[in-house]
């Protein structure tokens, strides 16, 4: 007669023998008690935050003390060429003209090209004496306020999947912003306004356009509100013909039956976030067009970030946007993301310089420079860098040469500068190196894993305890990477 046993696997064989059976469940028991203990002092590496459902954006302690309590991204759309605006290589003034020695022969438009000097004067600048360009003069004056980072590398040269990876630290669509990831952190210090607040450039949206200021796979309410200081907030208004009293009406009434339906559910999240949101709405119809309204800042005030330029609308529109920043983080608002430059156009309404770079970067840089340097100058006139941390940033950089029969640079994911100012940021630094020519990062090498870790740090937020599960992973920003940058922090 066969024995049961001889149909079971070797582990079911096992667990039939006492002396294992009882070892193993002390050492299960063990596990579970040393998972207890570690989650008790927060030192799992998953620490998700605790989110009530009815109250979604209030505030939430960080991991560890933070240096910045809100972020200002200034994202500039295209890929700004490192070489014309912060990394100085007077190698490629000595070798105008000349091939690349072992270069590639195609890069990712076509055919390589000979060797292009800078397309702007470069000089040395405040105490530090750091090189910057003439192309930004206003912004150069800040150098010694700045921590550069001379040596990021992206995934991708492809405009929407480096955004992409910026942005949200994976090139693929579908997962959650930088913003998204902040404001599920921490919430926000304004009930009356949303965490998480994306600024369009008055051009239009970026290349990789919502997934920049997406939710992703977080909740929905996570999302960043996208609006602009000529574009508000839509359909916060209700539609011509409804008087305000019957929209307090109407609004009253679903308040009372939202609350009987949440009586009658009380264990359902997702209502009662649903319920927050309308309610957020609700206060955003009072909030939103007082903050947007620019009519209470004084002249002087306008014309400092060139708000009042009659000679350049865009550059007007861009001002006006840089202010709306300073209110957003004025009144708390959690992450502030402010777009320069739109989608691929040729370079004509963002930074791609493929053909005709300096013409392009002339027109570009005259929208940049004035209103983001007397914005950062606001923020700190008003004390508000003590609090906020001030991100620069583009998806790549662009190669030494140009592109064969053009006058432009073609992209360049190995070595590029982005860098940060403000709350936790040692001033007057520069970290990182890229060779010679300015093409591939040779010293401190940085993905973009790093620079990420490092915004999150400063807002007291260890990358590798950010984590949500999602589809049987845990999920974070940095993917399973990312070091904080420690030599640019104060």
């Amino acid at each position: 007669m066969t024995h049961l046993s001889e149909h079971l696997s070797p582990a079911g064989r096992i667990l039939l023998d006492r002396r294992r059976f009882m070892g193993q469940s002390a050492t299960a028991l063990g596990s579970i008690a040393l998972t207890h203990l570690l989650g008790r002092d927060g030192l799992l590496a998953s620490d998700r935050p605790i989110i009530d459902p009815a109250r979604p954006y209030a505030s939430r302690l960080p991991h560890y003390p933070a240096k910045a309590k809100n972020v200002l991204v200034v994202f500039c759309a295209g890929a700004v060429s490192q070489l014309e605006s912060w990394d100085y290589k007077p190698e490629l003034l000595k070798q105008d003209g000349k091939p690349l020695k072992g270069g590639p022969a195609v890069t990712f438009q076509g055919p390589a090209g000979n060797l292009a000097r800078p397309q702007y004067e470069f000089r040395q600048r405040g105490q530090t004496g750091k090189w910057v360009s003439d192309m930004i003069p206003h912004l150069a004056e800040l150098t010694d306020e700045i921590a550069f980072i001379h040596s990021l590398t992206s995934k991708s040269n492809t405009h929407g999947p480096a955004e992409n990876f910026l942005s949200t630290g994976f090139v693929q669509d579908g997962f959650p912003s930088m913003g998204g990831w902040v404001s599920y952190a921490l919430g926000s210090e304004n009930s009356d306004l949303p965490a998480f607040v994306s600024i369009p450039d008055p051009r239009g949206v970026p290349q990789a356009s919502v997934n920049n200021w997406g939710p992703g796979f977080l909740p929905a309410e996570f999302q960043g509100t996208p609006f602009s200081a000529s574009s508000p907030v839509r359909h916060l208004t209700p539609p011509s013909g409804i008087s305000k009293s019957t929209d307090d009406a109407a609004r009253s009434l679903l308040q009372r039956m939202n609350a009987r339906h949440l009586e009658q559910n009380p264990g359902d999240g997702k209502l009662a976030a649903r319920i927050a949101s309308y309610e957020l709405a609700a206060r955003m119809q009072m909030s939103v067009p007082e903050i947007s309204d620019l009519s209470t800042e004084p002249a002087h005030l306008l014309k400092a970030y060139g708000a009042d330029s009659e000679s350049n609308p865009t550059k007007a529109a861009y001002a006006r946007n840089c202010i709306l920043a300073r209110r957003l983080i004025e009144r708390g608002v959690r992450f502030v993301q402010l777009f320069n430059g739109a989608y691929a156009s040729g370079g004509k309404l963002n930074w791609d310089g493929h053909s005709a770079l300096k013409e392009q970067y002339d027109v570009h840089a005259e929208i940049l420079d004035q209103p983001t340097a007397a914005l950062i100058r606001d923020l700190r006139e008003r004390g508000l860098l003590e609090d906020t941390l001030v991100v620069w940033c583009t998806e790549f950089g662009r190669m030494p040469m140009f592109q064969k029969g053009a006058k432009g640079r073609d992209h360049n994911p190995d070595g590029f500068t982005c860098w940060l100012t403000g709350a936790g940021v040692k001033p007057g630094v520069s970290h990182g190196v890229t060779d010679e020519l300015g093409r591939k990062a040779i010293e401190d090498i940085h993905p973009l894993y790093d620079f990420n870790a490092t915004i999150l740090h400063l807002l007291g937020l260890d990358h590798e305890r950010l984590t949500f599960f999602h589809n049987g992973i845990e999920r974070r920003l940095t993917n399973v990477e990312g070091h904080v940058i420690r030599e640019v922090l104060a």
